[in-house]
């Protein structure tokens, strides 16, 4: 007998739709990444991308916990010497809340070509609309 070994091309993804309204930015970016890398899908293989879509909708709309909101830090370099540049997350939430979101299921995905494939199925929208009517996604609820 065989083992059935998965190919990028025979995976059936679907596409989910998340509504971040008041919920913890860290525990919904885990459940996130797991959809992306497939973890939740029974044909799960390590080195193959067998993940669904992921949108995210109402971003400017999570919750961090305790006073992270004004001691957490984003950091960024700008390629110069002494270019390293900081922001508070209440000033990200505030100009730029899908990048927000962006980076903390970046975060949580791996750190190589696959994991940038990965990246490339989330949508994350400031509000509550978003133009993937036509995929018919499904509520992903945690």
């Amino acid at each position: 007998m065989k083992t059935f070994m998965p190919s990028a091309e025979s995976v059936e993804r679907k596409w989910y739709i998340v509504d971040a309204t008041w919920l913890t930015l860290g525990r919904m970016s885990s459940e996130i990444a797991k959809v992306l890398t497939g973890k939740t899908k029974p044909i799960y293989t390590p080195h193959v991308d067998t993940g669904d879509f992921v949108i995210v909708i109402n971003a400017e709309k999570i919750v961090l916990t305790g006073k992270k909101l004004d001691q957490k830090l984003y950091r960024y370099h700008t390629g110069y010497p002494g270019g390293l540049r900081e922001i508070k997350y209440r000033v990200m939430m505030q100009s730029k809340p899908e990048e927000v979101v962006m980076h903390a299921i970046k975060g949580m995905l791996p750190k190589n070509k696959l994991g940038r494939q990965m990246l490339t199925k989330l949508r994350v929208h400031k509000g509550a609309e978003h133009t993937h009517e036509a995929q018919k996604p499904e509520v992903l609820t945690f």
